[in-house]
């Protein structure tokens, strides 16, 4: 803990580097919110038991004073203000590669200790999805109702999960109120960041926890990314097809 505020009553945001972040998206949403409510640093959580440090490894980089200096990876939460009287709590990490159950225990201990009211998780996927068109967020929740107030279809995915399904189903057994956003994206767009995405979950976030944020610098960001898309698949005969077959399938349905 770098500090100990009275948070009782905040909400948290949780995202995840690796196999939950297709295109980058959930971080790069993250780290908009951190800007948007001009957080300072809160707590990490360490990686040491929960890494396999010869797949993501430490970096090394050179200090001010020109001594080499070791950053290795954490999960870092960061907190700001919102509104008048209510604080965001924002983490971001990598996916563990071992000892999941351990890991859940350790941030749910934070969630209990820190008296968070609610919890959003953002997240991405690839999909068989049209690039120019409106992203779709899907997600679940601890109530359904959240999600159908908000405009978000519940998933239906069936299979291997990563660390956000192991954590919601953690936090949710433990009666914290939860959400799960995630975005579906071009996987024919190997690009990341994908601002479209973050820009997509940034607003169901907003609708979620009834939050205003100024986005427009993430809606230029993403106007400009789709433009430079366009000119990709334009100029790619390939992707260009696959994109009209795409169209022709979703025009048939």
């Amino acid at each position: 803990m770098h500090v100990e505020p009275d948070l009782a009553g905040a909400s948290l945001l949780l995202a995840f580097e690796g196999w939950n972040d297709a295109g980058e998206a959930a971080t790069h949403a993250a780290r908009f919110v951190q800007r948007a409510i001009h957080s300072v640093p809160l707590a990490e959580l360490d990686y040491e038991d929960y890494l396999d440090f010869t797949c993501r490894r430490p970096e090394v980089a050179t200090g001010a004073d020109g001594e080499r200096v070791i950053h290795w990876p954490a999960l870092a939460f960061r907190y700001g203000r919102v509104d008048t009287a209510r604080e965001l709590v924002v983490g971001i990490g990598v996916e563990p590669h071992l000892r999941w159950r351990a890991f859940c225990d350790e941030v749910a201990d934070l969630v209990d200790a820190l008296g968070i009211a609610q919890v959003v998780f953002l997240g991405a996927y690839l999909a068989d999805v049209v690039y120019s068109r409106p992203v779709a967020v899907t997600g679940f929740a601890s109530d359904l109702d959240r999600l159908a107030k908000i405009g978000v279809v519940p998933s239906s995915y069936a299979g291997p999960t990563g660390i956000i399904g192991v954590l919601a189903d953690r936090l949710i057994r433990d009666g914290v109120e939860l959400v799960s956003l995630w975005a579906g994206l071009p996987h024919y767009i190997d690009v990341a960041p994908n601002p479209r995405g973050s820009l997509a979950l940034v607003q169901k976030l907003s609708a979620a926890l009834d939050l205003r944020f100024d986005a427009a610098p993430l809606e230029s960001e993403a106007a400009e990314f789709e433009d430079r898309i366009s000119e990709l698949v334009a100029g790619d005969p390939e992707i260009g097809e696959y994109v009209r077959r795409l169209k022709r399938r979703e025009f048939a349905q």
